[in-house]
């Protein structure tokens, strides 16, 4: 059985210029081929710039790209992967400060908190409300959000590519 195709976006929301170039390279490497990013200044972080690629590889080339780029000080990042009829999506999200943390999503690109994640929440909040929105916001990766937001943002004035055929 082949293994399917999937598509996605590597968003570099803040890096610096010198790591560029670096950046490309490794997203090329994973993806087999040489890429280029159209860069744009990071209004958010003086010095900074930032970038969109669209992607498209084997089912599982997402979680290869986060990694590729993962551990670089200074970067922010998010890498998508849309579900396939055979795989599920992902959301990798990665700052400075929080480091990594992986979401699958589903076909409306809301994340999946899976049954064992959301019965250990519950485990260790022990009937502690309060520590039950703590574990999920965990889940959820709402940390990631609230610092990757004001960098999302700044590409409210970048150009829209659709990629979806309907039909």
């Amino acid at each position: 059985m082949a293994t399917p195709m999937a598509r996605g976006v590597v968003y570099i929301h803040s890096a610096p210029r010198a790591l560029c170039p670096h950046l490309e390279w490794a997203v090329g490497r994973s993806l087999g081929r040489a890429v280029n990013f159209e860069w744009a200044d990071q209004p958010v972080l003086s010095g900074s710039r930032r970038a969109e690629f669209y992607w498209e590889g084997p089912a599982g080339t997402g979680a290869a790209l986060a990694t590729a780029i993962r551990g670089w000080e200074h970067l922010r990042f998010e890498v998508t992967e849309d579900p396939t009829p055979r795989s599920d999506g992902g959301r990798w999200m990665h700052t400075p400060d929080l480091g990594i943390h992986y979401a699958q999503m589903d076909t409306a690109g809301n994340v999946v908190v899976p049954e064992d994640r959301i019965r250990y929440a519950m485990e260790v909040a022990a009937g502690d409300p309060i520590e039950l929105q703590r574990e999920l916001d965990i889940a959820l990766g709402s940390a990631w959000d609230q610092e990757l937001e004001p960098f999302r943002h700044a590409s409210d004035d970048a150009p829209v590519v659709w990629l979806h055929k309907v039909g």
